[in-house]
């Protein structure tokens, strides 16, 4: 065998010895035929060091965990606002602003952390370090932390971007501040409907007044200490509480501070009739609340022989009992002061009571006036006039030739009373009055003659002590006086309303001769006779009218003794009003007429949170 041919067979065992498996490079590297993009991307899938070809045998190399480099990522190019974006960037700079403002004190540090935690993320994976640093700080802006601000419950980014045309929708043109005005967006047009909501429904006073309580900066105690900052929300939110401790009246009382009554204007509201649930058949007699302020029950008596309780609520009213008296027509009807029982009288020698508490009603015995002095051989048989003392123990009512009865109401509860003494003027009797004041502890009796002369009696001694005759009058017609006693008034026929002060019912004895007093005020605004005359418990409002005519009624402010010129109106449906009444507290006032409505109106000044 030749030598060269030696030579080339022992080259050949030589190169299949340092040969690879099959179907690898031939020689002993196996990154021959490679170039250094895809080494490195071996490099990072399956862990093996990376040396580019250009730094191979130039030193030692350093491995290090696989990175790819910015040279190759093709992202060198681009910045960092198209790197990381913001899905609502349609929002401008006064809506980020409130948007961030509404949202809770730090909620731009938390993003900030988000945002620098998955940059710390993507750092670990790619190696742009850089890139992450600046996107944080377009990420976060400065956010200044607002103090007593509510967090939004819930905000949608897309009503933002949201567009309503004003000009197209005939229900929407209301909206517009410009005739020019069309399309506005979404956080301008929640705001436009936000203020027409507004207009149509304002903000009631008890909430402005809350309100305004609620914000209202305590001063700060001077024993508390500057080095602890949240001193001053501690006082703020504890100042209701402190407040409530350091009070000794009761959680449900009114407030101690006497509700002085406007003289100006009445706020008056319309509520649903007293006596809807049931109306009368009939001409309403006589309306009455009952003289407790927590008990809100109204009595009813009309012309078809029934009694009706309604309970007050100002909403639905609803009827609580009925009572028929077939024999009595009800013209009067009054509680008595200790609201345990009522009393109805009429045409009639006799009288009915009703308990409230047993539910049963006794009607007097026909004998009740024989054998009394004064009483006529039993001429008296019509009680209609008849009044309550304050202190509930005795009943005045007024009888035929100048006689005034005086009943025992302790005997009379059960329907067994009997007359204990009469007093005698010298004319027929037109009305009695009690006199007020002093905790009902006076014991004096008002009557009203027919020539106009009124008498102060001394149930004591049963003699009249003072005398004086109403100025001006002609046909007095009713007399009525306020629990407090401090005005007095006398309806006449010819409707003229005299007001008098305290000293009404409180001249010096008089031996002899007539003595006239000069009202404070007279009153003409009506021209029909006067048939009905009220005081409220405050002494601030009274109620004069006359069933003569239709919506003959008027309000008179008694402290400046003016009438109330805004109510009633020309439209307000009161009909021939036949009865008059305000509640123990004097927020309701209950009118009856002849159309056997007991109509019912509410007035703001004396309500609940006024």
């Amino acid at each position: 065998m030749p030598a060269s041919k030696r030579k080339r067979l022992r080259l050949a065992r030589e190169n299949a010895k340092s040969a690879g498996p099959l179907g690898s490079a031939s020689g002993g590297d196996p990154d021959v035929g490679k170039d250094d993009e895809e080494r490195e991307l071996e490099s990072f899938l399956f862990g093996k060091s990376f040396v580019p070809s250009s730094a191979k045998g130039k030193g030692p190399v350093v491995e290090s965990q696989p990175q790819l480099q910015n040279q190759s990522s093709g992202l060198e190019h681009m910045l960092d606002e198209e790197l990381f974006f913001i899905d609502d960037t349609q929002l401008d700079g006064d809506a980020v602003a409130s948007n961030y403002d509404e949202d809770e004190p730090g909620r731009g540090s938390a993003e900030g952390e988000a945002s620098s935690n998955g940059s710390d993320s993507d750092d670990d994976g790619t190696g742009s370090s850089s890139s992450s640093n600046s996107s944080s700080s377009v990420v976060q802006p400065t956010v200044q932390p607002s103090t007593r601000k509510k967090t939004a419950v819930w905000s949608d980014a897309a009503d933002m971007r949201v567009t309503v045309s004003l000009a197209t929708d005939t229900r929407l043109r209301k909206l517009r501040d410009a005739p020019t005005e069309d399309e506005v967006t979404g956080k301008v047009y929640e705001g436009k409907l936000r203020r027409q909501y507004e207009k149509i429904n304002p903000v009631p006073e008890w909430a402005i007044n809350a309100r305004a309580k609620l914000h209202k900066r305590p001063k700060r105690r001077r024993d508390s200490s500057p080095s602890n900052s949240d001193g001053a929300e501690d006082d703020r939110d504890h100042q209701p509480l402190d407040d409530l401790l350091r009070s000794t009246g009761g959680l449900l009382s009114s407030s101690s501070k006497s509700q002085v009554l406007p003289s100006e204007t009445l706020a008056i509201e319309r509520l649903r009739d007293a006596n809807q649930a049931a109306p009368s058949e009939g001409s309403i007699t006589a309306v009455r609340f009952h003289p407790s302020p927590s008990v809100p029950v109204l009595l009813t008596t009309g012309t078809d022989r029934r009694l009706r309780l309604f309970n007050i609520d100002g909403l639905t009213n609803p009827l609580l009992q009925t009572i028929h008296i077939p024999d009595l027509v009800p013209n009067t009807a009054l509680f008595h002061p200790s609201g345990s029982s009522i009393l109805l009288t009429g045409p009639r020698p006799y009288y009915y009571t009703h308990d409230l508490q047993s539910g049963s009603t006794v009607r007097s015995p026909r004998s009740l006036w024989h054998g009394t002095t004064g009483a006529q051989e039993g001429e008296d048989r019509s009680l209609e006039t008849a009044k309550f003392s304050p202190d509930g123990r005795t009943v005045a009512i007024g009888g035929r030739r100048g006689y005034v009865h005086l009943l025992d109401w302790s005997h009379g509860a059960g329907g067994g009373g009997q007359v204990v003494g009469s007093v005698k003027m010298h004319s027929g009797v037109k009305d009695v009055c009690w006199a007020g004041g002093a905790n009902g502890a006076r014991r004096e009796l008002l009557t009203l003659g027919q020539d106009a002369e009124v008498y102060l009696w001394d149930l004591g001694s049963r003699k009249c002590v003072a005398r004086w005759k109403d100025n001006g009058a002609f046909g007095p017609n009713c007399l009525e006086g306020g629990s407090r006693g401090d005005y007095y008034a006398i309806g006449s026929k010819t409707g003229i309303v005299n007001i008098y002060g305290p000293e009404a019912a409180t001249i010096p004895s008089i031996s002899a001769g007539r003595r006239s007093l000069k009202p404070l005020k007279t009153i003409t605004n009506l021209t029909t006779s006067i048939t009905s005359v009220r005081i409220d418990n405050t002494s601030q409002m009274m109620a004069i009218a006359s069933r003569a005519k239709k919506d003959q009624l008027r309000l008179v402010h008694l402290p400046t003794l003016t009438t109330f010129a805004n109510w009633p109106t020309s439209g307000t449906p009161l009909g021939s009003v036949t009865s008059v009444d305000f509640s123990a507290g004097s927020e309701f006032v209950a009118i009856g007429n002849t159309r056997g409505r007991a109509i019912l109106y509410y007035l703001r000044h004396f309500g609940a949170g006024s």
